[in-house]
């Protein structure tokens, strides 16, 4: 039994590792042998070609002495088996002389092709062993691989680009943790401390409780506010699953006919010039996009001022505009705005009330940021703020893709349009008693240029069944 023990260790014994040098290795070391027979084998037959041109053509006599009519001329054939025979030593002198050459240095070819393998291969096991010593601690380390600017210099840099922006990316989540705590500890030592003052108060009475507890869910809301927010942030990062066609325009309307009673409590005129645009995204996101910045310009602004929001088409992408008088803006800030919990002052401390939470922006541009849209913001000289959204080009929509996004129930409105694509469309709008009117300022969109008949949704109050000819 312990006889066979290591017979059976043996032929269980790991095989070795096959690494990318030991590959190279190989590679090189056949290559130079496989060139080298080659080589070898031509100079053979060239050496034999020689013999053979200084066999061919001559005369072959039975003696040194013999009669002309005793010779005879060889052939090529002939020349070449009596070269072989005649230099049969020397081919085969050189033959092995040329396969021991051919060994020696088939031999000297590993040992050289591991060493090239292992100088090419020296950046990556620099960024090996970098990236096993980087940590979330240690992201400030860079390669800094210096040679020339190879395949293997490009992959050192991109490396140190990516632990660039991971370290930007650790070093805003850190600060983005430390914010967000800080803004929920507020309200939360404000319901403690409101509570505690209440409770301590020996001549509490029913209005001054009262009044606590209104202070207290004034403190609550505040903190849902600032959820709601933290998720809306969240659902902006995390990107698009469908993208939807939507226009711009109608979403922004809905946003303003909202934020009416606010301007008027503010004091701040609205101006409108809301043209059609079409962009793709997620509609929600973009409405909560545009009330951000509409928010934005109403909260930072003057008594009396006012706020243009305005929508449109530009080389062939769907725009917002929002522009707004009040404090001035300090072009240095405009980064820093853009970021989570950060406001026109520095300090979170110093913020007032219904200046917001510092999260408008941020939320503004990682929406923008999931519809691959451009921001561009921009102060003005008598004070305000200046912000463009950019969306990209939508796709177009073709008609049945339309036809099957409007699955409406039957309700009491029915509206036709006829149209081509050289003329313009009529519609009308029939309710359920059959009156008949003409369809509002807003009608929809003509899907298909080239359909005999066309659908043309309008302003209706009720459900509408899309109808095609």
């Amino acid at each position: 039994m312990n006889s066979r023990r290591p017979t059976t260790l043996a032929l269980h014994a790991p095989r070795p590792r096959s690494t990318v040098r030991l590959r190279l290795t190989l590679w090189y070391s056949g290559l130079f042998l496989v060139s080298g027979a080659v080589l070898l084998a031509i100079t053979y037959g060239l050496v034999v070609q020689a013999f053979v041109g200084n066999t061919a053509g001559n005369a072959l006599c039975s003696g040194p002495a013999a009669p002309r009519s005793e010779c005879h001329v060889i052939g090529p054939q002939q020349a070449r088996g009596m070269a072989l025979q005649e230099y049969a030593g020397v081919l085969h002198l050189l033959l092995s002389r040329s396969a021991v050459a051919l060994a020696l240095m088939a031999v000297l070819s590993i040992a050289l092709g591991w060493c090239m393998a292992g100088g090419v291969l020296r950046p990556l096991r620099t960024i090996t062993v970098a990236a096993r010593e980087i940590s979330a601690d240690r992201l400030g380390d860079r390669l800094a691989l210096s040679g020339p600017r190879d395949e293997l210099r490009e992959l050192g840099d991109t490396f140190d680009a990516l632990l660039a922006r991971l370290e930007a990316s650790f070093r805003a989540q850190r600060q983005f943790v430390a914010n967000a705590s800080h803004e929920l500890r507020t309200p939360l030592a404000r319901q403690r401390v409101i509570s505690q003052v209440a409770l301590a108060d020996p001549g509490a009475t029913i209005e001054t409780l009262r009044t606590a507890h209104e202070r207290v869910l004034a403190a609550g809301v505040q903190q849902q506010q600032l959820i709601e927010a933290l998720l809306t942030l969240a659902r902006g990062q995390a990107g698009l699953d469908k993208p939807e066609p939507f226009d711009l325009a109608a979403v922004t309307r809905q946003v303003l006919i909202a934020r009416q009673t606010d301007a008027k409590t503010r004091n701040v005129a609205l101006h409108t010039a809301l043209d059609p645009a079409s962009a793709a995204g997620s509609p929600p996101l973009a409405e909560q996009l545009a009330a951000n910045l509409v928010d934005n310009a109403l909260r930072h602004n003057v008594p009396g001022g006012r706020v243009d929001i305005s929508t449109g088409m530009r080389n062939s992408r769907a725009v917002l505009s929002v522009l707004n008088t009040g404090p001035a803006v300090p072009a240095a800030v405009l980064d820093r705005l853009f970021q989570p919990f950060q406001r026109l002052a520095a300090d979170r401390t110093s913020r007032g009330e219904g200046l917001g939470l510092g999260l408008g922006l941020s939320i503004v541009q990682a929406i923008a940021d999931a519809h691959s849209a451009s921001i561009t913001a921009r102060p003005q000289p008598a004070g305000g703020l200046l912000v463009e959204v950019t969306f990209p080009m939508a796709p177009a929509e073709s008609s049945s893709a339309i036809h099957d996004r409007l699955q409406w129930p039957a309700g009491s409105a029915r509206v036709m349009a006829q149209g081509g694509s050289d003329a313009g469309f009529s519609a009308q709008a029939q309710d359920g008693d059959g009156q008949v009117a003409q369809a509002g300022h807003d009608a929809g969109a003509v899907a298909g240029a080239d359909l005999g008949a066309v659908l043309v949704v309008g302003d209706v109050a009720d459900p509408v069944q899309p109808v095609l000819d």
